[in-house]
């Protein structure tokens, strides 16, 4: 199969190249590197890399016509800035508009989208937050502008796949508390943690599902997610422990941001009636292996789409 990648040098969608080209697909991607890495892909026989955005509709289209992908894995998205609404709203809403039509117009037969869970709101009314829950994402303008381009995708008329995500990490990872954890400890800086709790997927784990609905597996909306969320603070002594640093500063304890969500937690159920049990990486080795990462490569980042957690002060 041939697979159009868009975003393909950030964390989920160099993964899921390298697994679809190791099991023998060819694969176009694209990205213009606003938070992806260029070294996340390789050069491959079977990899064709376009430096781009999605929001230029001429080359979307261009792309789209002219390599003629069985389907599109749509992982590119704007969430470094949570002031900047203009790019968000361009990125993710208008540019999933231009890649779903290009996709309805050249016979694209599936596409496979990823929604923040930012979706239900900050106070979901469910917890586990289930499929049924009402969209709510009036919190951030990431969760306003992701979930636009899901009503995007599915209107555009094509067979798809939405899974509506727990928190993905892994040595890639650029967002989130990991990237910064690590480079305020490296830095000698002291960090701060607060009371969130979330769940934390593997993206490799999430990168195995993705190939099996990129072959036709499932159809409509999912959580991926492992149903179990923990501490914010339980990430923060891990990745203590994984830089060895056994005098590590105790972290400020902080209070919820207002734009922040006290946890986060999906039901899984549809996910595994449809796609089987899961075997989820365990968090400790997660944060071992992305630790290891960061120690060799170095962090790209520290973005976070929440206004009270950044990483560069």
């Amino acid at each position: 199969m041939k697979v159009l990648v868009t975003g393909g040098s950030g964390l989920v969608g160099s993964t899921l190249t390298d697994l679809l080209l190791a099991r023998g697909d060819e694969v176009v991607a694209i990205d213009n590197f606003a938070t992806g890495r260029r070294d996340n892909l390789k050069e491959h026989a079977r990899l064709t890399f376009v430096e781009g955005s999605i929001t230029d509709s001429k080359l979307v289209r261009e792309i789209v016509e002219t390599t003629k992908p069985g389907a599109v894995v749509h992982t590119a998205a704007s969430y470094k800035n949570p002031d900047d609404w203009e790019n968000d709203a361009l990125v993710n809403a208008t540019g999933t508009a231009i890649v779903a039509r290009a996709a309805k117009d050249f016979g694209v037969k599936r596409i496979v989208y990823f929604q923040t869970a930012l979706c239900y709101g900050i106070k979901p009314i469910q917890q586990p937050i289930r499929l049924d829950h009402p969209m709510n994402p009036a919190n951030s303008s990431y969760s306003i502008s992701k979930t636009a381009g899901e009503h995007y995708v599915e209107h555009s008329g094509i067979d798809w796949v939405t899974f509506r995500l727990a928190n993905v990490v892994g040595p890639r990872a650029v967002s989130g508390p990991l990237p910064i954890f690590f480079q305020r400890l490296s830095e000698g800086k002291r960090c701060f943690v607060t009371p969130a709790r979330r769940d934390y997927v593997f993206a490799a784990d999430l990168a195995n599902i993705v190939s099996r609905a990129v072959n036709g597996e499932g159809a409509g909306t999912y959580h991926f997610s492992s149903g179990k969320d923990v501490p914010i603070r339980q990430i923060y002594d891990l990745t203590t422990k994984a830089m060895k640093l056994n005098d590590a500063p105790e972290p400020e304890l902080k209070e919820l941001a207002p734009d922040d969500a006290p946890s986060i937690l999906l039901d899984p159920s549809r996910t595994f009636a449809d796609f089987g049990e899961i075997k989820f990486t365990p968090i400790e080795e997660i944060v071992e292996r992305t630790i290891d990462y960061y120690r060799d490569f170095g962090v790209q980042g520290g973005f976070t789409h929440l206004k009270g957690l950044g990483a560069k002060s």
